[in-house]
């Protein structure tokens, strides 16, 4: 137990102070920097600190889902997904820099949030835990999808990122409906986007 709470501390820390690090290739490295005005950029990099802290409260919501989890299998599916979420902090992290944003200032607030919903979710058995990771999933892909919606057409760069993103999040939701995911009622889900929304609005200015 001691040794468990040592470890997620551990990633606690490396999430929100460490800079993180993909595997995989960025998305759109390859691609030019496009030209835009410092309005664009700044609506931008506000755009990719919102994924950002998405993906914050993603690395969150798996370590407390894993905590509580029953099932070994699902437990190593669940940091298999996280180690993704990592990737896409990485990836976040990078174009924000490059757009000469800044990360939220409310991330450890994020994460702590997060890490709560993801024990809660867990105390209810495995089938209602992923159910609320699929949900989860669901929701965030349409945020993504709004989000292609929303930036620039020549900004390629960012573009790439979060459509990759998007892809992996509904992989993500599959994975848990594979695993035994059970169906939120109706109300939990309202109250999971309203939450969401709360959050990218605020996370979008701070």
């Amino acid at each position: 137990m001691v040794d468990d709470l040592i470890i997620g501390f551990d990633k606690a820390l490396r999430t929100l102070f460490a800079n993180a690090v993909s595997p995989r290739g960025v998305p759109g490295s390859s691609l030019p920097e496009p030209e835009m005005s410092e309005a664009d950029k700044a609506r931008v990099a506000a755009l990719m600190r919102v994924n950002h802290v998405g993906e914050i409260c993603a690395q969150a919501l798996y370590q407390g889902q894993a905590m509580v989890c029953r099932d070994d299998g699902v437990r190593a599916s669940l940091n298999h997904a996280a180690d993704e979420e990592t990737e896409h902090l990485a990836w976040t992290e990078q174009r924000i820099a490059e757009l000469g944003g800044r990360k939220s200032y409310l991330n450890p607030v994020w994460y702590v949030g997060a890490l709560s919903f993801g024990v809660l979710a867990g105390k209810f058995g495995d089938g209602w835990n992923l159910g609320f990771l699929a949900e989860t999933e669901r929701q965030v892909e349409a945020h993504l999808d709004g989000h292609l919606d929303l930036l620039p057409d020549e900004d390629g760069k960012s573009r790439a990122i979060v459509a990759q993103m998007k892809a992996d999040e509904a992989a993500h939701a599959e994975m848990a409906v594979g695993l035994g995911a059970r169906e939120l009622p109706p109300p939990v889900k309202a109250a999971m986007r309203l939450a969401a929304k709360v959050m990218t609005t605020v996370a979008y200015r701070l």
